[in-house]
């Protein structure tokens, strides 16, 4: 399990030489060996390069083989036993047992991925039979399916090093698609990313695939990611992390002379609202469960409760009274970077010296700074305050949340209408509640991407039925989800033939049907051939 340090470039090794620099364990400070090495501006071209000859190649592979290579992944990473994670550990102080979790969910979801594409039916067949005795004019033969983007660019994220990073979502469900992958490793926890790129490329070889079928670029500021966005070969991007960075990559690719996509999730505050005779019947479990909500990960989740709405009244009393109890019996934690931390006090700081705001709570465990901890707080303001200043809207990424306190529910609509775009929308409410607050679910179905009833946001299931994705800003195209089977179909656009002999045409559109995939033939379902 030694690391080198280096870029994996198609297969390689790069170069050293010219800037490094090394992971610190957040915990203790302590700079961990070896030194990694920014790649040039040569390596970036020399892997998006053969990331385009290989996708000539891979682009064509059947979905067995790309399956195949799926689940070689899953098998490569599991491989690596505990060193993978005893490596991710020091380089984000995430506890072991949390590792571990997200190890089986970054394999479960590669392994997911290729039963997606095994079975084959995700590209969406399509095919009207010519019809050439049609009046007033004849139909002409058409089929259409999803074919793979190209060279998709992925940017690992700080929060999650294995599910969203080197193997995560983003590179699962590209290399699903069809296209060929280079990821952009974190530089908080580049020894991780290292580890798991070998795996990739083990995994690449081991089932007889060009190298350049995935990539492994290591480097730190914008100008390595511009460069990566703005290579000819790029085809979209994939992307988690913070507003700025996100809306940077999505600038650059705009700019391009042949602009793409990037997939790029980025800010959320995801909204608690809070409703009558759900506060007056559980008030002590919601702020228990908020609690462990907003704090999870240290607050470090991109689904984390950053705002909570509540109509004033005793029980809002007792349920806020309740919240600052636990907020101030909770541990301080280690968070991912001692720069995440700054951020996180900074963007804390500034919503709570807005007039009008008070914080009412904070852990009375002291905060070690040498340990890169921050505490869990809760702040209070009015609903008149938050309509009136927009920077209470600012995400704190960290265990921080504002509750709002309304005059009553009928404020809960500017509320929800004075909010950006956010991936969650969560309602607390009894089923009368519920049934008289369709008003405002109907507001948040144009706000979030994921509706939640009485449960709380943070987790996210792997599955068919997932939507992470959300208004602008928090991803860059509301159409797509970067999390469930679904994530697949940003990597892919579709393609019509029309006229076309059945030998000419992909085995997804034949007459006989081979792959037996699920296909609509005159707008009905079948599997059967034509």
């Amino acid at each position: 399990m030694n690391l080198h340090g280096k870029s994996l470039l198609s297969g390689t090794a790069g170069q050293t030489g010219g800037k490094t620099f090394r992971a610190v364990n957040p915990a203790t400070g302590e700079a961990l060996a070896p030194d990694f090495h920014e790649a040039s501006a040569a390596e970036v071209t020399r892997a998006l390069d053969a990331s385009a000859e290989a996708f000539a190649d891979y682009r064509a592979r059947s979905g067995a083989e790309r399956a195949r290579l799926l689940d070689a992944i899953a098998t490569e990473i599991e491989t690596l036993g505990d060193a993978l994670l005893q490596r991710a550990n020091a380089e984000t102080g995430l506890p072991l047992a949390r590792l571990t979790g997200e190890r089986g969910r970054t394999c479960a979801q590669l392994r997911l991925f290729a039963q997606v594409v095994r079975d084959g039916s995700w590209v969406d067949a399509r095919i009207d039979p010519a019809l050439p005795d049609r009046q007033p004019l004849p139909r002409p033969d058409l089929r259409r399916m999803l074919l793979p983007l190209g060279p998709v660019v992925v940017f690992g994220s700080s929060n999650f090093p294995l599910a969203f990073s080197a193997a995560g979502g983003d590179t699962a469900s590209a290399l699903a698609a069809g296209c060929t992958v280079v990821v952009k490793a974190h530089r908080a926890h580049p020894g991780t990313g290292e580890l798991v790129g070998g795996a990739i490329t083990r995994a690449v070889a081991s089932c007889g695939l060009p190298p350049g079928v995935f990539s492994l670029i290591h480097g730190g500021g914008a100008t390595i990611g511009i460069a990566m966005v703005k290579h000819p070969a790029t085809a979209a991007v994939g992307f988690t992390g913070s507003h700025a960075a996100g809306r940077a990559l999505f600038d650059a690719a705009a700019s391009r002379p042949h602009p793409i996509p990037v997939f790029a999730e980025m800010s959320s505050l995801n909204p608690v609202f809070l409703l009558p005779e759900a506060v007056r019947e559980r008030s002590a479990a919601i702020a228990t469960g908020l609690l462990g909500s907003f704090t999870l990960g240290v607050g470090q989740f991109c689904t984390k409760p950053g705002l909570v709405f509540v109509a004033r009244g005793p029980e809002a009393d007792a349920l806020i009274a309740k919240l600052a109890e636990v907020v101030r019996a909770a541990p301080c934690g280690t968070m991912l970077t001692s720069g995440i931390r700054e951020a996180f006090l900074g963007n804390r700081d500034k919503v709570t010296a807005i007039a009008g705001v008070q914080l009412i709570a904070a852990a009375s465990a002291a905060a070690n700074a040498a340990k890169t901890e921050a505490e869990p707080s809760v702040a209070t303001t009015s609903v008149r305050t938050f309509l009136a200043n927009p920077a209470l809207a600012t995400e704190a990424f960290g265990p921080f949340t504002l509750v709002v306190v309304a005059e009553s529910v009928a404020d809960f609509a500017a509320c929800a209408a004075a909010l950006e775009g956010q991936l969650t929308a969560t309602v607390h409410g009894t089923a009368a509640d519920l049934a008289a607050a369709r008003p405002l679910l109907a507001a948040l179905e144009q706000k979030a991407g994921r509706l939640v009833v009485n449960a709380f946001p943070t987790g996210v299931e792997v599955s068919p039925a997932m939507n992470h994705g959300g208004p602008y800003p928090a991803t860059t195209d509301v159409r797509y989800t970067s999390v469930g089977t679904a994530a697949i179909l940003r990597f892919a656009r579709p393609v019509c033939y029309q006229g076309f002999a059945d030998a000419l045409l992909p085995a997804a559109l034949q007459n006989a049907n081979p792959l037996g995939l699920l296909r609509l033939v005159n707008g009905q379902p079948t599997r059967d051939a034509v």
